[in-house]
């Protein structure tokens, strides 16, 4: 299984809030054997200190080097929330990526979302989709030729 599966996206979702968005966001990484629940609390210590949005309405919850111990395995997950949530004094943040990685694993993820945050009609894509194969398609690992 890759970085990226379908169980670790959730499309058309809610959250009451950023601190609620990471949890969400989190849990799909514990529920699938990612990382320990100690890692979540991680992700929220570090977005205290730094904000994790990239702008355009992605942002990429990630726990501190000191959770590293919490990372079972490197993957990241998917959380879509239909109406958005306020994270940072008015930016509003709808795809929302959570990381777990002990290494540097999920670079090509973050190469891909780079590339899509970028392009209006691809970000367009993966804030609208309700079929998990979009997001595989635009963020899982691409085959080296």
């Amino acid at each position: 299984m890759g970085i990226l599966s379908k169980d670790r996206i959730t499309l058309r979702s809610s959250a009451a809030d950023k601190v609620d968005a990471i949890r969400k966001a989190g849990e799909l990484l514990v529920k699938s054997g990612c990382v320990s629940p100690e890692y979540v609390d991680g992700m929220l210590t570090r977005e205290q200190s730094m904000s994790t949005s990239l702008g355009n309405g992605v942002a990429i919850p990630h726990g501190m080097d000191e959770n590293r111990a919490h990372v079972l395995k490197t993957g990241i997950s998917v959380l879509q929330l239909t109406e958005g949530v306020d994270w940072d004094e008015g930016e509003m943040v709808s795809l929302v990526i959570g990381i777990a990685s002990s290494s540097d694993e999920h670079v090509g993820v973050l190469s891909n979302l780079a590339e899509v945050v970028e392009n209006e009609e691809s970000l367009a894509e993966l804030l609208q989709t309700d079929n998990p194969d979009v997001i595989m398609n635009y963020l899982g690992e691409k085959e080296s030729s």
